[in-house]
């Protein structure tokens, strides 16, 4: 899914046009990115919870040359769906 499909969809539902549209499809998304990094999570009710994970630094190897590298701890988003939609599917 990507931001042009959500503000065409938003554009045929609600009746808007184009570029206001595409404008709130973008405050949409900023909005769920704002949540997730203030809390962590990011639930929206009969579609699923989106989680920020941290992940540990761990060894790696490169896939072309087969050396042994070093991957740095960072972040994640993990994605559990909800019964409704499991149901939906």
């Amino acid at each position: 899914m990507t931001k042009a499909f959500i503000a065409e969809t938003l554009q045929k539902s609600a009746d808007l046009n184009g570029v206001t549209a595409l404008k709130v499809a973008g405050a949409v998304v900023g909005a769920i990115v704002a949540e997730m990094k203030k809390n962590g999570k990011f639930t929206l009710p009969g579609f699923g919870t989106f989680t920020v994970r941290k992940t540990k630094a761990r060894k790696g190897v490169n896939p072309r040359l087969g050396t042994p590298i070093k991957v740095k701890a960072g972040k994640t988003v993990r994605f559990k769906a909800s019964p409704t939609l499991k149901k939906e599917l």
